[in-house]
């Protein structure tokens, strides 16, 4: 029977949330303040769960991104990755190898822009949430679902639909990966270490 591993990445594989230190980076840490101050009460709001998680996300990320060509924005994905190696838990990352090393399939699924996530994991495929561009622009809109509860055992079905053909091990560290987690056969809800 296939065996695949599917991973979340931040929080699990990750000792930070990266999309604020991919906003730091490309931004500047003054513009992050600004822009999470200018979204606050959506923040708020979000956490109470008032209003839906991919909306907020989706502001914050348009008010930071929208209007950028998706050349300049992949260089700085490709950079970011370079330099934030040390975000990445040694742990989890000898835990892919490992699979890897096995011949088992490796997901790294992901609420995370796949533009940023991809670039750490060049040999791994990454189901990530993926950003709208028109004529070579960043419009600020995601052309998927953000992926995150129920989207990530969506994703997965996706691409391995009969679920009886294999062994799914999952691992991740929050409310967003619950549903991945309950949908394997074996689940790991804990960052790596």
């Amino acid at each position: 029977m296939k065996k695949i591993y599917a991973f979340d990445f931040d929080g699990t594989l990750t000792t930070k949330d990266t999309l604020l230190e991919f906003i730091r980076y490309a931004k500047g840490s003054t513009a992050l303040g600004w822009g999470f101050l200018r979204y606050a009460h959506l923040l708020v709001l979000m956490k109470l769960g008032l209003y839906p998680n991919w909306k907020a996300k989706q502001k914050v990320f348009a008010y930071f991104f929208k209007g950028m060509s998706i050349t300049d924005f992949n260089a700085l994905c490709q950079a970011f990755a370079a330099s934030s190696q040390h975000l990445l838990r040694p742990a989890g990352i000898k835990a892919i190898q490992q699979a890897k090393s096995e011949g088992s399939e490796v997901l790294i699924v992901s609420a995370s822009i796949d533009n940023w996530v991809q670039p750490f994991f060049t040999e791994v495929k990454v189901l990530g949430t993926q950003i709208e561009v028109k004529d070579g622009m960043l419009t600020g809109r995601f052309l998927t679902k953000n992926c995150y509860g129920q989207e990530k055992v969506n994703r997965i079905l996706t691409l391995f639909p009969n679920r009886k053909d294999y062994h799914l091990t999952a691992f991740g560290d929050s409310r967003g990966d619950k549903e991945m987690l309950a949908f394997a056969d074996e689940s790991y809800f804990k960052p790596f270490r």
